[in-house]
């Protein structure tokens, strides 16, 4: 997966985290108020076994014992598992195109900023939060086990910017399969992305065959802005791919359309998306308009999960 320069600033920084979490604990109060029952379930957690020591686990969740037996290297860990009425788990666009952007701010920042506001609605409601990072043809995906706790979505949004503590892996079967052998039990999958791929049909259809499963939503980012582009005198501009290391050279007709050119495609995805009875919510620059109503969506949803 992608890595970030070593000393780059935050997708989203703490003071953004405390903002969204401000956000989310009126919005959510005001919609949940009398609304849901508790949201524990039996006696608490459920043992699934041991595995091998994770950046991010709990020092307290490390078997001192079995670890002896492997002289702590590496150190062995307790896997629980916290029953709930929803595991959360964004699947977020981590391609090279999301790095991109203008006036200090990038696509990756706004799906970041999203990937925040989901995370921290699901430690409000308790649920258990992860991600799943995907590059140019989902050629290669990245996870982040699903976890509770506010330290566990900022240590996701780290991971999703940095590509650490990923585990990653090529995908070898159809997309929709690949993605739900990654969940134990129905899940909540908000698919993070601008959309500006190949073949989004083809990826459609797959969220399709898994949103018979688990409750796939797409959150797509405007990144017109991104394309917005300064004017030029030339009459020919050479542009490349970062993905592909395609070039191509463009008009400055064709220059000047690129902005327009990405709404275009992103009015063609939502009609996509509708066909194929997939949700769409729309996320931008705005972040406060943003994170209101990513929230508000993911809080119904959720309540509406809930009582199903």
């Amino acid at each position: 997966m992608n890595q970030a320069p070593a000393g780059a600033q935050p997708f989203v920084s703490l003071a953004d985290i405390s903002e969204i979490e401000l956000i989310i604990l009126k919005r959510m109060r005001d919609v949940t108020i009398g609304d849901h029952r508790s949201r524990q379930h039996g006696s608490g957690f459920d043992f699934l076994g041991l595995r091998d020591w994770q950046a991010g686990d709990r020092p307290s969740s490390i078997d001192w014992a079995q670890s002896s037996l492997t002289n702590f290297s590496p150190l062995v860990v307790r896997e629980f598992e916290q029953p709930s009425t929803a595991t959360v788990s964004v699947i977020a666009d981590a391609s090279l195109s999301t790095r991109c952007g203008a006036n200090g701010v990038s696509i990756a920042g706004l799906v970041a900023r999203a990937i925040a506001t989901i995370g921290l609605s699901s430690v409000f409601f308790q649920d258990p939060f992860g991600i799943v990072t995907f590059d140019e043809g989902f050629r290669t995906l990245g996870t982040v086990r699903p976890r509770t706790g506010k330290s566990h979505v900022v240590h996701c949004l780290e991971a999703y910017q940095s590509g650490a503590s990923l585990h990653s892996s090529e995908r070898t079967a159809e997309l929709s399969s690949t993605l739900a052998g990654y969940f134990r039990s129905t899940a909540l999958l908000p698919v993070v992305s601008d959309f500006l791929f190949e073949d989004t049909d083809a990826t459609f259809r797959e969220l399709a065959r898994l949103n018979n499963v688990h409750d796939v939503f797409l959150v797509m980012v405007d990144s017109s802005f991104a394309f917005a582009l300064p004017p030029v005198s030339g009459g020919w501009i050479e542009t490349v791919d970062v993905e592909t290391g395609r070039v191509r050279v463009v008009s400055r007709a064709e220059y000047r359309r690129l902005a327009e050119r990405v709404r275009e495609w992103q009015g063609k995805v939502r009609r996509e998306a509708k066909a194929y009875d997939l949700d769409v919510v729309e996320i931008g620059r705005d972040t406060a308009a943003s994170d209101i109503a990513l929230s508000e969506f993911v809080a119904e949803r959720r309540l509406r999960k809930m009582f199903n």
